[in-house]
């Protein structure tokens, strides 16, 4: 057994609307990519898996996903795993890819994750998102989380009037609460979202790059509030893949100085636990577990990805990684502490909002991004010197907080 893990490539496709290829031209294409970073072949990799969250509904593709895309790009003879676990399934898909590599099941796997959401029928595109939740207590998960905006009113027209996920009425619930509890702003909120508009500028894969001022977010229409529409994340499509390996394989490979450590890599959910318990919250949690793994303190980060499946989930998880102390991630934020150039970088990729967020591909498409910044070939959207990136990727709800977190932190000598 080795605990000695690397990322030795990585591929990810566009992200945004792709009519014109299939959910197995994305994934396909990813596996190529990662391949050919990595100067390897599919008889070289011992382990797969697959991550989609919607393949099955949208595409019909129940079952064997996973099979299917591995057989379909050259692979064949090796173990194969399809991994659903919503907004973290392709997170998921690399914890199990790093955990058969460190139990010397194999000494090279590769993770996918591909979904193609963008389809004719809106109504079935849109019900992907009905199973995030426990659906046998659908009107009490509603409850429990809307509760959590109590105590702030809306001001009044600031409600779309077209239809919209709940889930963004969860959205808010949980933003509202964060603005009673430590007087976070609007403003504030809306400069996470100006400053990711403005880093995917720079990234030639996100799926939106015209850059965005905190004025324009603001008045921009409203979803409901304090959220407008450059603050959330779009529906995409889009493949990524990170193929991961062992220290005695990466010595066998053509260049295995561009490759990346593996400091930690952990996969959580929740507990029981009140609003007024942050510290007891599963990304905070799983993060504090992380880096005791990792031997680092978050001092120590250079630069972050983060899901933000709408702008306050950056100063969320922000607060959760303790790149900001708690309550203090809006001013933060304002303050230009996560923009690149400032003392900690968050989502230098535009993070959800902007590169986008196909569900099953964007753990690993956020891996796509920190293994770039620390090879030092992300071009105008580097960080400069970064050397330490912290991962975090939340997906479902449960109770009051996410249903399962992963966190990983990647390093270079």
């Amino acid at each position: 057994m080795s605990d000695l893990v690397f990322v030795a490539g990585v591929g990810m496709t566009p992200f945004g609307r792709h009519p014109d290829k299939s959910l197995f031209d994305l994934s396909g294409a990813a596996i190529a990519a990662a391949l050919a970073d990595a100067g390897l072949t599919p008889a070289d990799i011992g382990a797969a898996y697959y991550a989609g969250a919607t393949n099955g509904s949208l595409q019909g593709q129940t079952c064997i996903p996973g099979p299917i895309a591995l057989r379909r790009a050259g692979f064949a003879g090796i173990p194969v795993f399809t991994v659903e676990n919503a907004c973290v399934s392709g997170s998921s898909a690399f914890h199990l890819a790093v955990q058969a590599v460190r139990a010397g099941s194999c000494e090279i796997a590769i993770a996918v994750g591909a979904e193609k959401m963008n389809v004719p029928d809106k109504a079935k595109m849109f019900a992907v998102f009905d199973g995030g939740w426990d659906v046998s207590t659908v009107e009490q998960n509603k409850a429990t989380l809307l509760a959590l905006g109590e105590g702030v009113t809306p001001p009044p027209g600031t409600q779309s009037d077209k239809p919209y996920s709940v889930f963004m009425d969860v959205y808010a619930a949980l933003t509202r609460n964060h603005m009673r509890r430590y007087g976070t702003t609007q403003r504030q909120i809306a400069a996470v979202a100006a400053k990711n508009h403005q880093h995917s500028v720079h990234n030639p894969l996100s799926q939106y790059r015209e850059p965005c001022t905190i004025e324009q977010v603001l008045a921009a229409p409203p979803i409901t509030w304090p959220i407008t529409l450059p603050m959330c994340s779009p529906i995409s499509d889009g493949a990524a893949a990170a193929i991961v390996c062992s220290k005695a394989a990466l010595q066998r490979l053509a260049n295995p100085a561009r490759a990346v450590s593996v400091l930690a890599s952990v996969v959580r959910t929740g507990i029981d636990r009140t609003p007024d318990q942050p510290e007891l919250q599963v990304s905070h949690l799983a993060a504090r577990q992380a880096y005791e793994a990792a031997g680092i303190s978050p001092a120590d980060v250079d630069v972050a990805e983060v899901h933000d499946a709408t702008a306050m989930g950056e100063i969320l998880n922000a607060e959760a990684l303790m790149l900001s102390p708690f309550g203090e991630g809006g001013p933060a934020a304002l303050r230009g502490d996560f923009t690149i150039g400032g003392r900690v970088p968050i989502n230098p990729s535009g993070g959800l909002e902007s590169k986008g967020h196909p569900i099953g591909a964007t753990g690993l498409g956020q891996i796509f991004e920190l293994v770039t910044q620390l090879r030092g070939e992300a071009g105008a959207r580097q960080v400069e010197g970064a050397r330490i990136a912290a991962h975090e990727n939340g997906g479902g709800l449960y109770g009051i907080e996410e249903a399962v977190v992963a966190i990983n932190l990647f390093g270079r000598p």
